[in-house]
């Protein structure tokens, strides 16, 4: 009886399974093909980018859009948006895990009321914070600078957030065993606290890095000077001084590209783990 409901079994879910997995292709290609566009337009010609109907590949490869890319300063704005997401990233991983540490395994007045200003935070567009955010720069002497752009990325209210979730699940009998080895605050976040956090920490990284990369408005408002623009702004100004040059854009958007995927394929193993336990909490 057992085996013939497993081969029932077995057989609905072979169909099932089938188209599942169709599914899962003509999704997948769906959310490639634009990043496979970007790529292959960037070796177009200008010539054959407006012909229509438009060429699945380039019939004559040619990489004079990143030889005139290569003429800006595209590399310094490269290297200063990598500089301010890095950056971010790095922070807002320590400042959150350790705010999320705190407000998860200790007791103090106010520690409900903290975190919920800190959710309710979450709801705030950044639109409206945008002016004050301004003058402090301006005050602190940082404007068009990129730390105008990396130390409000800091106070990100998701990452303390998830931190915090996270932290929750830290059992309490492991922190006292540190304590009574002696273990002081210090090294009980750096070795059992951060150690059981690294699947947070990967899906944060992720997400900061990949916000602080693409926060076009923020580094709009933040820096003006040529030389400290990030790679979005840079092309913005290529696209305004030399028209819509749509080769010269998909070669730009391919080199910012780059470094997102890299970060992704770094810390794509916590990011699963993290976003599998943040399922099985839920």
């Amino acid at each position: 009886m057992q085996k013939s409901m497993t081969r029932e079994q077995r057989n609905m879910r072979s169909p099932y399974m089938i188209i599942m997995t169709v599914l899962l292709i003509l999704v997948s290609l769906f959310f490639i093909f634009p990043f496979y566009w970007i790529i292959t337009g960037s070796f177009k010609s200008t010539a054959e980018l407006n012909i229509i109907p438009p060429h699945c590949f380039p019939m004559e490869p040619t990489t004079m859009h990143y030889e005139r890319l290569f003429v800006e300063p595209s590399f310094q704005w490269l290297l200063n948006s990598f500089i301010m997401s890095l950056i971010s990233m790095i922070l807002v991983c320590i400042v959150a895990s350790m705010a999320g540490y705190v407000l998860a395994k200790k007791r103090f007045p106010g520690r409900v009321a903290i975190f919920s200003l800190l959710v309710a935070a979450m709801a705030l567009p950044r639109q409206a914070i945008l002016i004050p955010l301004v003058r402090i720069m301006n005050t602190l002497g940082l404007h068009d600078s990129l730390w105008a752009v990396i130390l409000p990325s800091i106070g990100w209210p998701f990452g303390l957030f998830l931190m915090k979730q996270f932290a929750e699940g830290i059992p309490g009998e492991m922190i006292e065993a540190a304590r009574i080895d002696g273990a002081g605050e210090v090294n009980t976040f750096l070795r059992i606290v951060m150690p059981m956090l690294k699947p947070a920490f990967g899906a944060l990284a992720i997400f900061t890095f990949i916000i602080v990369w693409n926060d076009y408005m923020m580094q709009l408002v933040m820096l003006a000077s040529r030389a400290k623009l990030s790679i979005a702004l840079g092309i913005a100004t290529l696209q305004a001084e030399f028209g819509t040059n749509y080769g010269l854009i998909m070669a730009g958007a391919t080199m910012g590209s780059v470094p997102i995927v890299l970060i992704f394929v770094l810390f794509q193993k916590y990011f699963t783990q993290g976003i599998a336990l943040g399922a099985v909490k839920g």
